[in-house]
């Protein structure tokens, strides 16, 4: 499970035993069904959607055809967990992890990446494929895009941004804005053992406090929030944002797109636990997270068309 959806789901619970959730409509794509009637309804419309703008080709920059496909699945439910149903279900976490994809229901990670997967998948091809969509989230949800057990999806959100940038698909902005190093070591899976069935297993459960551990030389260049009004004027629509914590163990605790609409005015695009649908918010970025318990600043990755 992401750290980020165990967060979210502690805060919901209070620290109680979560139930996962297992929407039928999800699917692990290349092990499982093929794509659900809405599903494919929905790739087939907004594909046509980013065309009929003109909105499929390169030369438009990927964030802003991210967003055109975000503002699309506005009203989409939340649902966290789906990663994990496969775990509950008696699959091994040391096997082959199947990948499971949705365009009709979001957590906050799965909606950043499956709008970069419709956006990316919808480049240069007529007709843009489940099997192109599911490719590319792939590539964006596992450490050097190879997907193999539960340890080689990327659970903390800042390295999604660092492995990602090592592949050309985003470029992280924090130290160009001005952002400030986090050298807080992130231990939040390990130190929650019992909240990840996965971690259940010794082995994998050793694996991941070797990955944990890893990540202590990834540099984390965080916006500190005081400072997110100086730099707003230098972030884009289809940013994409990860929104840090003090908390101990953990990098971020929510991952969201920044969004500017017609009035020009800088706010998330997101899927929320409150609220339960991807939404954009009312209030400004840095009034959002000027809102956030706990928050200590913005992690920001710029996707790129690799």
């Amino acid at each position: 499970m992401n750290p980020i959806n165990r967060r979210e789901m502690l805060l919901r619970s209070a620290g109680a035993a979560v139930a996962l959730a297992f929407p039928g409509s999800l699917l692990a794509y290349g092990e499982a069904d093929a794509p659900s009637d809405a599903d494919s309804v929905r790739l087939r419309a907004w594909a046509t959607a980013l065309r009929s703008q003109r909105m499929d080709r390169r030369s438009t920059p990927l964030g802003p055809r991210a967003i055109r496909v975000g503002e699309l699945a506005i009203g989409t439910p939340y649902e966290p967990n789906t990663l994990e149903a496969y775990i509950k279900a008696g699959g091994d976490p040391k096997q082959r992890e199947p990948l499971t994809v949705s365009l009709t229901r979001f957590d906050c990670v799965t909606l950043v990446e499956s709008c970069l997967a419709v956006a990316r998948a919808t480049d240069d091809v007529k007709k843009p494929s489940w099997e192109r969509f599911s490719h590319e989230v792939e590539r964006m949800r596992y450490r050097g895009g190879k997907r193999d057990g539960y340890t080689s999806r990327l659970h903390y959100f800042s390295e999604w941004i660092t492995d990602g940038e090592k592949r050309g698909l985003v470029k992280n902005l924090g130290k160009e804005l001005g952002g400030v190093s986090d050298t807080r070591p992130l231990r939040f899976m390990t130190e929650h053992r019992s909240s990840y069935p996965a971690l259940a297993d010794d082995k994998v459960f050793e694996k991941i406090g070797e990955m944990e551990r890893s990540l202590d030389d990834n540099p984390r260049w965080m916006i500190p929030t005081d400072k997110i009004a100086d730099v707003a004027d230098r972030i884009q629509t289809g940013d994409v944002l990860a929104f840090a914590t003090a908390i101990p163990g953990i990098d971020v605790t929510h991952a969201a797109f920044a969004y500017r609409g017609n009035d020009g005015v800088l706010r998330v695009l997101h899927a929320p636990l409150s609220g339960g649908v991807v939404e954009i918010t009312r209030v400004t970025l840095p009034e959002y997270v000027a809102r956030i318990r706990r928050s200590t600043g913005i992690l920001i990755a710029r996707p790129q068309s690799a």
